[in-house]
């Protein structure tokens, strides 16, 4: 339950904060925004700023206006869908509405004519500049990022997880030494029957017939990750051992190695980290995180081209793609290792939240982006009903995606 929730509020953080960048940027541009919208509807409360008494006006419920702003009236403000989601309405509130809902993951932002309508009206979305557009389609991805970076610099003040296998910054402080942590698991491999996962501490490693005690800890020498690949590649079809730590547990697995196709030695199908925590001082910290958020960004891009590009020959997943109920897991296991582990996730996730909605896929930011270049590419704006149906589609696949990912996370809990 607390792993729920913990998700819950993390995801609704970093949907909030994307919410809000297309929110100020609109407002900054001069485009009019109907709502924003707390979680999704229905609606708990909401409130809004009479524009003549100067009040706040409180509305339980889904609520109506029945004194509707005679421009809002004329204009017949309704929208069918929004850049972050919403419910449709028939009227409009005197002022902008900021609304609680139901739901409690993320929230949207209802823009005027986001869709192409009303874009005769100077603040609507559809009558300003392309690049004004396009600049507030980015903001969300933009803030996405730096949430990221600061998540990462405040890491770094405390003290966040690091590769330390190329060296360690002269002006970082160890916390913990580096121990050989699991970056990655392949799909269908030996390391993947074997049920290592990632984020696994790989503690002690040796033949399969190795007897291992545990009493005030595990006998045997500790690895890194340079001498458990070397130990994995000369070892073909041999049964191996190793000691893996998740969490406050420790236990032995076995793991059969072997030859992958167009590969020349023995591999379980893992990637490894040597990983301690380190922590600089606070004015290094912040630029640190900045640094570390633009990587991160490039690897999940860098990422996804092999993801696409294995889909595409035919080859299958290269590495496992976690929907919801995944993340939450790794939310859940990251939340027993600490707070560094926990802020180590936030950000990795909000960079992929920037990511995934930049991309050029109809019904994200980055679909809509694309729409706004064929315009100016066509020198007239695309038919708002193919522009929608693309949307659509795109949605409807999504979700269709988003079924699939999330079924395959259950089967994988048990």
């Amino acid at each position: 339950m607390v792993t729920v929730l913990l998700f819950i509020l993390i995801l609704g953080v970093l949907v909030i904060v994307h919410e809000f960048g297309h929110f100020i940027t609109a407002r900054m541009s001069g485009m009019k925004v109907y709502e924003f919208g707390f979680g999704y509807p229905p609606r708990v409360l909401s409130f809004y700023r009479d524009p003549k008494t100067k009040k706040i006006k409180f509305i339980w419920g889904k609520g109506s206006s029945s004194a509707k702003a005679s421009a809002d009236k004329k204009s017949g403000a309704t929208l069918t869908n929004t850049i972050g989601g919403g419910e449709r309405e028939e009227d409009e509130f005197p002022g902008m509405l900021y609304s609680i809902n139901l739901l409690p993951i993320g929230g949207f932002v209802r823009i005027k004519g986001e869709n192409g309508e009303e874009a005769q009206d100077p603040d609507s979305f559809g009558a300003h500049k392309a690049w004004k557009r396009v600049v507030v389609l980015v903001a969300g991805v933009t803030l996405n990022v730096i949430f990221a970076a600061i998540v990462l610099g405040v890491g770094f003040m405390i003290g966040l997880p690091t590769d330390m296998s190329r060296g360690v910054d002269k002006h970082a402080e160890i916390v913990e030494n580096p121990s050989v942590i699991v970056q990655q698991v392949q799909v269908d491999t030996p390391a993947d029957e074997a049920g290592i996962k990632f984020g696994d501490k790989i503690l002690r490693i040796g033949e399969g017939n190795t007897e291992w005690t545990k009493e005030e800890e595990w006998s045997g020498e500790s690895v890194d990750s340079l001498s458990l690949v070397a130990f994995v590649n000369e070892r073909e079809g041999e049964e191996v051992s190793m000691i893996i730590a998740r969490g406050d547990e420790e236990f032995v697995t076995k793991v059969i190695p072997e030859v992958f196709e167009g590969e020349q030695v023995a591999k379980i199908g893992i990637a490894l980290a040597d990983a301690g925590i380190i922590r600089y001082p606070w004015h290094i910290a912040i630029y640190k995180g900045f640094v570390a958020a633009i990587f991160g960004l490039i690897n999940i891009f860098v990422a996804f081209y092999f993801l696409v590009k294995n889909l595409v020959l035919g080859q299958g997943l290269l590495f496992d793609v976690a929907g919801p109920v995944g993340i939450a897991n790794i939310v859940g296991q990251s939340a027993k290792l600490g707070i560094n582990y926990l802020l180590n996730v936030t950000a990795m996730l909000s960079l992929s939240l920037a990511a995934i909605n930049i991309l050029p896929i109809p019904a994200l930011d980055g679909g809509r982006i694309l729409f706004i270049i064929i315009e100016k590419i066509i020198r007239r704006p695309v038919p708002m009903k193919y522009e929608q149906l693309a949307h659509t589609i795109g949605f409807m696949l999504l979700m269709l995606l988003v079924v699939v990912v999330t079924w395959r996370d259950v089967v994988g809990l048990f």
